[in-house]
């Protein structure tokens, strides 16, 4: 294994080079090989100036979280130490900046004495997003050199600023072209005839007569917009300091505050979300070295509100569509509801208008399916029907191209059925978007029996190509998402049989963190979707037709948002829901006809009972092996169905809340009179609970 950082000179002036693939996380052993470089370059008599560096892709990204919470973590050079050492070097010392200079790494740009960058440099201190505030003088250094608004903004909000943008301000001293380390080394010579003293941040003032008023506005401002989350406030607090305290009092206050987050379960449950979306990649089984194939042109079956969303997530990424539609009207109607996206985000800012056209122009709509003969992969976003998806399976069969991959925007069907009625099932794969297509992150990859490992591979690499966030998913009822969400729809008509009203379910839920209640849920998307899966499931087992009160609902017309009324209400042109009397007195009557009493249900029990349903099914996914990892599932939730964020996922709140508490509580539910058995714990839940053991 190469060494991640190497030590050349240039003349008088010495350049220390990080290297440590993907992105220079800082982790123990590139600390300690800046430092060593850094102290051999400082004791070598010919070197009179030094130039610290990285890749073209990072300067460094930050730490490496990996190694929170490890020993690895404070081995000495712990960060912090090592910038002092930078800080403290008696040559200049220049970073020279290009591609990330992030959290960790912007803090040890700042330990330099001088920054010069390439334009398009991204700069930032992102650990808010981790729940955490920058633990390595960042929050005391920023305001230093770029003043205390923007320091504010950047340290509370996380998001990098160009290095263009900085321009101007002490933290970036000049915007250099070509090749970095050359313009490096020439600034830095500069300085050597110039005479430059060493300039040290931790010695410039904080100058801003109205700075104490504007934290004030600022602190009004975070209180509203933090939501359950610490750290904004804490980081904010942190800045603060650098216009109030000493600088060793700002830092020492800094490493208290990054220190209390770091226990924190907000902390905890965004590092678990942010290593789990990139764990998600690696799939199990898949040959080392298997290549993906090229995909340059795709196919996209249906036009509706699904078809489009996905055809707009291709094109986005500029790549080129064919858009096919069994009629002129369908057709004409899905791409005038892509143009109309396009023109809304364009009118609120989120594209530039010149972009809309050449986006159009990627959509290749047509009504023969002898246009995507040329397609290298195809997507089905028909309806949600066996016997239609199979129709249409077995004509792109005949039209596609040897090597195409044939897809499948199913959240339900069988994929291996699908792929049985084609005379190329390793090529048949599920891509599952979620709605709306083009704005949702998460993409369920469903792998198949006979889904061969390159076309696998091919959709994962797609997938980061586009902007998803993919979760590889076996075969069953649902996949991962819907086959939860099953159980999770049924606790909650569980209570609302028991005596809770959807809108007591809907809000005791939504205080938990859940972005939408399953009730407001079900109007949004449509009731008649479940509906039509409960008919299908009803006949395939021979039994008859489904009669719960969503059915009742359903057959009584009322679908939800589209119709007007579901669970409950809504006036025309707004999207409120409206509690409903008729909704109640059909939930009563339905009691009656079961010869149920209602009961009180509390808050605690809407949560538990709901939470925990999704918990036991994630534990009988991962057993026969749906999911790789319970990871997985936590990224599906986040990502796919509003699971809050800083509760990490269904499965890292039941470690947090501990899995012998959840065992204990779904026995207690299994106990009950009339139950379910879907209550009983899975296997893999209590022999985790028993052995002391989680999930992560």
């Amino acid at each position: 294994m190469s060494q991640p950082v190497s030590l050349s000179t240039h003349g008088p002036v010495a350049v220390i080079t990080m290297d440590k693939p993907p992105v220079n996380s800082l982790g123990a052993a590139l600390r300690a090989g800046i430092a060593d470089a850094v102290e051999r370059a400082a004791a070598d008599e010919q070197v009179r100036a030094i130039v610290l560096t990285g890749t073209a892709r990072a300067f460094s990204a930050g730490a490496d979280i990996t190694e929170f919470g490890t020993p690895l973590a404070g081995r000495d050079p712990h960060l912090r130490a090592l910038i002092e050492r930078v800080e403290q070097t008696q040559k200049p010392v220049v970073a020279a900046v290009s591609g990330q200079c992030l959290g960790g790494g912007l803090e040890l740009a700042m330990g330099c004495h001088w920054r010069v960058a390439l334009a398009d440099a991204q700069l930032g201190l992102p650990e808010v997003k981790l729940g955490l505030l920058p633990g390595a003088g960042g929050t005391q250094r920023l305001p230093r050199l770029v003043g205390l608004e923007v320091a504010v903004n950047m340290v509370v909000s996380g998001n990098p600023m160009s290095a263009a943008t900085l321009a101007g301000t002490r933290l970036i001293d000049r915007i250099v072209t070509g090749d970095l380390v050359e313009a490096a080394v020439a600034f830095a010579l500069e300085l050597l005839e110039e005479g430059q003293p060493i300039r040290r941040v931790r010695d410039l003032p904080v100058q801003d007569p109205q700075g104490e008023a504007f934290l004030q506005f600022a602190r009004n401002t975070v209180a509203t917009t933090a939501g359950p989350f610490p750290a904004p406030l804490k980081g904010l607090e942190a800045v603060g300091h650098a216009l109030t305290r000493s600088f060793d009092d700002g830092l020492r206050l800094e490493r208290e505050a990054f220190q209390a987050l770091m226990v924190t379960p907000e902390a905890r449950a965004l590092r678990h979300i942010f290593i789990a979306e990139r764990a998600a990649a690696a799939i199990p089984g898949l040959p080392e070295g298997t290549a993906p194939r090229a995909i340059e042109r795709v196919g996209v079956v249906g036009a509706g509100m699904m078809g489009g969303g996905i055809t707009m997530s291709f094109v986005n990424a500029g790549m080129p569509v064919v858009l096919l539609e069994t009629t002129q009207e369908a057709l004409d109607r899905g791409l005038a509801t892509i143009r109309r996206n396009y023109e809304n985000s364009a009118r609120k800012g989120k594209l530039d208008p010149r972009q809309i056209e050449p986006r159009m122009a990627l959509i290749t709509p047509t009504l023969d399916d002898n246009t995507l003969r040329e397609v290298d992969l195809v997507i089905e976003a028909v309806f949600e029907d066996m016997e239609v998806k199979t129709a249409v399976f077995r004509r792109l069969d005949e039209v596609c191209k040897p090597g195409a991959i044939l897809a499948s925007n199913t959240s339900y069907l069988n994929i291996d059925r699908l792929a049985g009625c084609t005379g190329r099932p390793s090529d048949v794969i599920g891509l599952h978007f979620f709605s709306p297509a083009n704005v949702m992150r998460l993409l369920e990859i469903v792998r198949g029996a006979a889904t061969a490992p390159e076309v696998l591979a091919t959709c994962m690499a797609l997938a980061r190509r586009i902007g998803k966030v993919a979760v590889v998913a076996g075969v069953c009822d649902g996949f991962i998402g819907n086959r939860m969400l099953a159980r999770y729809g049924a606790a909650a008509l569980g209570l609302v049989q028991a005596g809770a009203l959807p809108q007591q379910v809907d809000g005791a839920l939504q205080a938990f963190g859940m972005a939408m209640g399953p009730f407001r849920m079900g109007d949004l998307a449509g009731l008649d979707i479940g509906w039509a899966a409960r008919k299908r499931r009803a006949a395939e087992a021979g039994s008859g037709p489904p009669g719960g009160i969503v059915d009742q609902l359903c057959e009584a017309g009322r679908f939800g948002q589209k119709t007007g009324a579901g669970w409950y209400r809504y006036e025309a042109g707004r999207r409120e829901p409206l509690p409903d009397p008729l909704t109640e007195q059909l939930i009563q009557a339905w009691r009656s006809a079961q010869g149920l009493v209602a009961r009180e249900v509390s808050d605690e029990e809407v949560v538990e009972r709901c939470i925990f349903a999704l918990v036991n099914e994630g534990a009988r996914i991962l057993e026969e092996g749906i999911a790789a990892r319970a990871s997985d599932i936590d990224v599906v939730y986040i990502n796919g169905y509003g699971f809050p964020r800083h509760r990490g996922g269904p499965m890292l709140y039941a470690d947090m809340v501990g899995l012998p508490k959840v065992v204990r509580c779904l026995r207690h539910f299994a106990a009950e009179p009339g139950a379910d058995g879907s209550w009983q714990p899975a296997p893999l839940l209590v022999r985790l609970a028993e052995e002391g053991r989680s999930f992560n």
